[in-house]
């Protein structure tokens, strides 16, 4: 069986945890939680990174620093997780979906403007696979509105646009380390914050809402509650691993880059003979190999080969219902959104994580020939 994602391990995941359990420090906020904020910062360029508890958590925090509200609207993709949506969701405000592109699965940055209204206040672009969206379109319109650009970058750490960090665009920027991603800790994320005119009162945020990360500093005598906010911090146990990952980042993305350009040529005469088609991206910028996508010609035709490739031990898999589908989404948003709907049914990810071999993505490319052929 070759499965769809098998997290990878570095070997110092166990070492820092032993040090971890030696020196007795448990909570957030310590040797190996700064130690990850400090890589992040020095690797993505941000002005803060702090290291939470999940994807969905840092998106939550993302929400609650940019302020969005009751009677706020913010834009983002249909072809997302339900995490993006619900963090504006839980803040009072309400998601408002756009269309995609079905050359990035990414949002469609000509289909933004006709959704904005008085009420918007965000724009929430995704980078779908680790791929960059046309941010200086984004950035651009975002800019002639008024409005913040709060990129759900989840897959997105090591990818380059432009000659930047893909997670330097926006204000903020959300990531995370879920066991299915390049870097990975079992369970966390991180907020990186872009504008520094953001950093102090997500200092507070991340501490319930009080101020103790300046009495910590020695800057004031006592801490108190100043502001909203909750337990955002991560735990050290878990921060070690995740530094053990950080550690090995390049290594891990090259080897995920490899696989997917491994991929990309075997696959090229499916797509001449328009059995399938390959991802695209954006020009001048570069992926991190997080997901290798195809779209086949229809839904039954993705259907069918994922239950042909599970037969012969291959794990393909779909991805994201379109949310302004799915039953929260139509109390939101109801709209027509043709692209998200008709490519999604079509979309078909291919395994890929960083102990395969370029001999097992030529196996799968060899089956994948044979289930489109019969």
């Amino acid at each position: 069986m070759i499965p769809f994602n098998k997290p990878f391990l570095t070997g110092n995941e166990r070492i820092y945890i032993e040090e971890v359990l030696k020196n007795g420090r448990f909570s957030g906020n310590n040797f190996f939680s700064k130690k990850c904020a400090s890589w992040l910062e020095e690797h993505t360029r941000c002005s803060k990174a702090i290291v939470v508890p999940s994807g969905t958590a840092a998106l939550e925090m993302m929400m609650i620093l940019a302020n969005i509200g009751p009677g706020d609207e913010v834009i983002l993709p249909s072809f997302t997780f339900s995490s993006t949506a619900n963090a504006v969701v839980l803040r009072g405000a309400a998601p408002v979906f756009a269309d995609i592109r079905p050359d990035t699965m990414n949002i469609d940055e000509k289909r933004i403007e006709a959704a904005i209204t008085s009420r918007t206040k965000a724009i929430c672009p995704v980078y779908y696979a680790g791929a960059a969206c046309d941010m200086e379109a984004i950035e651009s319109l975002a800019k002639r509105h008024g409005l913040l650009v709060l990129p759900d970058a989840a897959q997105a750490i090591g990818s380059v646009c432009k000659g930047r960090p893909l997670c330097s665009y926006g204000q903020m920027a959300a990531l995370s380390f879920h066991e299915t991603k390049n870097l990975h800790c079992g369970e966390g994320g991180a907020l990186l914050i872009n504008d520094a005119s953001f950093v102090e009162r997500g200092e507070i945020v991340m501490e319930k809402g009080t101020d103790r990360s300046k009495f910590f500093r020695g800057e004031i005598d006592k801490y108190s509650w100043v502001d909203i906010g909750s337990s955002f911090l991560v735990n050290e146990i878990t921060a070690a691993f995740l530094y053990a990952q950080l550690e090995q980042a390049e290594k891990i993305i090259e080897r995920r880059v490899e696989l997917w350009n491994c991929y990309y040529r075997e696959l090229e005469p499916l797509e001449k003979e328009g059995k399938l088609r390959r991802p695209a991206s954006v020009e001048g910028c570069t992926h991190n190999g997080h997901i290798f996508w195809i779209l086949l010609n229809d839904a039954a035709a993705r259907d069918r080969a994922i239950y042909a490739l599970k037969e012969k031990g291959i794990g393909a898999v779909f991805h994201y219902v379109p949310l302004h589908d799915a039953p929260m989404g139509l109390r939101f948003s109801p709209r027509s959104l043709p692209t998200a709907a008709e490519y999604s049914a079509r979309l078909l990810r291919l395994p890929l994580y960083a102990e395969m071999t370029p001999r097992e993505t030529a196996q799968i490319a060899e089956a994948l020939s044979e289930v489109l052929s019969s």
